[in-house]
């Protein structure tokens, strides 16, 4: 298991000077952690003090770049064995930051899940249950909380992925979807998160597409065939019921028909090679 001094705590944060002092002074009386560090990911306002004054490790970032840009600088500059990502506009509790360390060691990867009642709105709850469903079938692991951001890792896993990380919001989605289908073991700790100070910078309608996008890259690039199979089936299928009808009505099969047939072989082929090259892409990893 791993100890609170063996952990970095690392808080993205862009505007969050009213509360993020709070936090930081809370997760330094609930554990002794190996460092709390915090990225102000270039806030105009005084996040950055706010947190340096509470006895966090502060980096800046001269402008804003995204969430994931600011785990991806805080991973890099920790030096725990772990790293533990928290929300600085005080969602999280600290002693729920406890519970999630001590599930790690046994688990590479520990997601802090949220009960669905806790989180901001009805739509959100929606979408949020039709993203994590979306990603259950998609890795054939059961995932109760596909986006949240407060999570424990490994560090040395964490830099593993650092490329597919993106600088926006999606970092919870890769990383979560990145150990599963890395065949990495992951964990998911229910929680009760708290209303959050200031107004959420996620919008489901701009950023819901985005995390349909990220679900489909990355099961490409660990199981391509989840995503070629059921397409090169359905075309096939298809095909063959249209070309079934087409021949029982005017005694000839359409040329859509064989279209659909063409493209189901063309696209499992693609699906084919493609397993090979992400087979090829983890050869020989320890």
């Amino acid at each position: 298991m791993a100890a609170p001094d063996s952990v970095s705590v690392l808080i993205p944060a862009y505007n969050e000077g009213p509360v993020v002092g709070e936090v930081i002074l809370a997760l330094r009386a609930a554990a002794a952690w190996h460092e709390i560090l915090l990225v102000d990911d270039g806030s105009s306002d005084d996040t950055a003090a706010s947190a340096e004054a509470a006895g966090a490790r502060v980096l800046r970032h001269p402008y804003n770049k995204g969430n994931g840009a600011a785990v991806k600088t805080g991973i890099r500059a920790a030096t725990g064995e772990f790293v533990l990502v928290i929300d600085g506009d005080g969602q999280h509790k600290p002693e729920d930051a406890c519970r999630v360390v001590d599930q790690l060691g046994a688990y590479d990867l520990v997601v802090g899940a949220r009960a669905g009642h806790t989180q901001a709105t009805g739509v959100r709850r929606a979408g949020n249950g039709l993203l994590n469903a979306f990603a259950t079938y998609m890795t054939g692991r059961e995932i109760p909380d596909l986006t949240s951001g407060f999570r424990g890792a490994r560090r040395s896993i964490l830099r593993e992925f650092l490329h597919l990380i993106p600088n926006g919001f999606s970092t919870p989605t890769t990383t979560t979807l990145a150990f599963i289908k890395a065949g990495y073991s992951v964990a998911f700790l229910p929680i009760e998160a708290r209303q959050r100070t200031g107004v959420s910078k996620i919008r489901l309608a701009r950023d819901g597409t985005k995390f349909l996008l990220i679900i489909l890259k990355i099961v490409t690039i660990f199981s391509p065939m989840k995503i070629f199979l059921p397409v090169s089936v359905s075309s096939c299928l298809l095909g063959l019921l249209y070309g079934a009808w087409t021949v029982t009505v005017s005694g000839r099969i359409a040329n859509g028909a064989v279209l659909l047939l063409m493209l189901s072989v063309l696209v499992f082929l693609v699906g084919l090679v493609s397993e090979q090259i992400s087979a090829l892409r983890f050869e020989g990893r320890g």
